[in-house]
């Protein structure tokens, strides 16, 4: 096989759309699934997948070195595409540490065996890390976050983000290991964690619950299509230059408030409701520590550099979500009540 990639957090939101990409559009590669299975790992992600011919798993936590480097040696690594993370804002207010370990130490881990597995010839593999545009902080009512924007993160999450992307930066210049970063706007799609905004609302509209929405809802963010950044990794991994940065977000700003109406709006369609019936779920709380104003991606580089572009509106997007959530109540019952964590000791204790 050509190429042997490594996706660390193949069995996460976003990686799981990745691993599937790549599974099915590049049949002579081997892909290997690296991922800890913590809360937000999930094989049921992946079901579609996991007898293809070329697809791998390995259950492995990146803060364990060894255990690492032993999964490079028996696949005979060749690339790394790296998205496993600590991604949840309020968890990371709650317990720092946990970013630090993982979004750092597990960044180093990984560009330390990358660098001595690959010494012999550095410039035929590549190091892809999978960032976000919370590192560059906050913006007021105008203004665009592009590459070349300082970093100024707010939050235990975005530090430990920006930290990581720093460090493959080193790494490039230092030691002239061949990377590239993309840092993505706010995902959204299927198979996402219901602690989310999307996700978290959509289970909480289906049952009736309340719909917590921080401060007045004023705060700004640009949503990307999941599938849309899987699209974006595929192109960046294969076309993209060497040492660069691309941003990749959805030309896609909304407020929360207002999403949160749409989603209403739209979900009381799709349930057979009175119009208004979900905004009554609506309760504003107490807003967040650091909570950033506004993120807004200027994607024009990749857009000109490597031809990507979204291929869904927003509202396509989100009812291809809705619509895939109303169709998986049975998987979102799983996560919700931590039955998927048996996935993994079903399907793979024999292997």
């Amino acid at each position: 096989m050509s190429k042997k990639i490594l996706i660390t957090g193949g069995a996460g939101f976003i990686g799981s759309h990745v691993v599937r990409l790549f599974v099915n559009k590049y049949p002579d590669y081997r892909i290997i699934n690296l991922d800890a299975l913590t809360y937000a790992g999930n094989l049921e992600n992946l079901k579609d997948a996991e007898n293809a011919p070329n697809y791998f798993f390995e259950k492995a936590d990146i803060l364990k070195a060894d255990e690492i480097k032993n999964i490079f040696e028996k696949h005979s690594i060749t690339d790394v595409i790296h998205l496993a993370a600590e991604s949840h804002v309020d968890r990371s207010i709650l317990s720092p540490l946990d970013f630090i370990y993982t979004n750092i130490i597990g960044t180093v881990n990984l560009l330390n065996i990358a660098k001595d597995s690959w010494k012999e010839n550095l410039p035929d593999h590549r190091f892809y890390h999978i960032s976000t545009d919370e590192v560059y902080g906050t913006l007021g009512e105008a203004g665009l976050f592009t590459e070349i924007s300082p970093y100024a993160p707010n939050s235990p999450y975005s530090a430990s983000k920006a930290s990581s992307d720093h460090f493959v930066r080193a790494y490039g210049e230092t030691y002239k290991l061949p990377y590239v970063i993309s840092n993505c706007s706010n995902n959204y799609g299927p198979n996402q964690f219901p602690e989310k905004l999307i996700p978290l609302f959509i289970n909480n509209i289906i049952h009736k619950k309340s719909l917590p929405v921080y401060g007045k809802g004023e705060n700004t963010r640009d949503w990307l299509y999941v599938i849309d950044h899987a699209r974006a990794i595929d192109v960046v991994f294969h076309e993209g230059k060497d040492n660069e940065t691309y941003n990749i977000g959805g030309f896609n700003e909304w407020k929360n408030m207002d999403l949160v109406k749409l989603l209403c709006k739209m979900m009381d369609e799709k349930l057979k409701r009175s119009p208004g019936e979900s905004d009554q779920l609506i309760t504003f709380i107490k807003d967040r520590p650091g909570h950033d104003f506004r993120y807004a991606i200027d994607a024009s580089k990749i857009y000109k550099a490597l031809g990507w572009k979204p291929s869904v509106t927003f509202e396509e997007g989100l009812g291809h979500t809705i619509d895939w959530y109303m169709e998986n109540q049975e998987w979102l019952s799983h996560v919700t009540s931590g039955d998927y964590q048996q996935y993994y000791q079903n399907q793979y204790s024999h292997r």
